[in-house]
């Protein structure tokens, strides 16, 4: 993506805070005509100091898994939250407005996850993200049912080869960062959200 410098983060850790908080992913590969195709799946992330792994899942009359079976290679995006900003922020009239957000890329290379045991520890991940208590159900579904869901789907897991994390709240421009975070922070869920990552970045020097 394009990624000014001001924009760039090297820092992990606010694109591993991304993707957990904004966990509905877009999956996007090259269909067998060369168009891009894209999935939006929730993806549970692991990670260490070696390397950073994605696991997620598609329905099997999906056929971005045969995408991704033929092509490994593929981009998973994931983005934050996001808003307008009003030149209004600024001290002076010769301003524009823009749009604010917070993404994160990631170039990955597909396996495929086929069989049910496999599958099956994979679902436990997400449903343990998203709804723990789900999982004693999970567990005592009827093994014939649970078989049938396990087969209606293809797992995958995404290796991270590159990673670009773009936090883009006008960094550069600090004559706006007060006015701007007093909108955003009395405003709705995205602006509210970006109002709480200029505190986390330290835009705003403490007095």
């Amino acid at each position: 993506m394009y990624l000014p410098p001001q924009f760039k983060t090297a820092d992990r850790i606010h694109a591993i805070k991304l993707m957990r908080d904004h966990a509905l992913a877009s999956l996007i590969s090259v269909d067998d005509t060369g168009l891009p195709f894209v999935s939006h799946v929730p993806l549970h992330l692991e990670h260490d100091d070696e390397k950073m792994v994605l696991l997620g899942h598609c329905a099997k009359a999906n056929p971005h898994w045969r995408y991704l079976q033929a092509r490994p290679q593929a981009l998973v995006t994931f983005m934050g939250p996001h808003a307008y900003l009003s030149p209004a922020v600024y001290p002076d009239l010769l301003r524009v407005p823009t749009w604010n957000y917070l993404a994160v890329h990631c170039s990955v290379q597909a396996t495929l996850i086929e069989d049910p045991d496999q599958k099956d520890k994979l679902l436990k991940k997400l449903i343990a993200d998203h709804e723990p208590a789900y999982a004693q159900q999970w567990r005592s579904l009827d093994s014939e049912f649970a078989h049938k869901m396990l087969a209606g789907i293809v797992g995958f897991e995404l290796l991270v080869t590159d990673l670009q994390c773009k936090l883009k709240i006008n960094q550069h421009r600090p004559e706006s960062h007060l006015a701007m975070k007093a909108g955003y922070a009395s405003g709705n869920e995205n602006e509210r959200a970006l109002a709480a990552w200029i505190e986390r970045l330290g835009m705003i020097p403490e007095r």
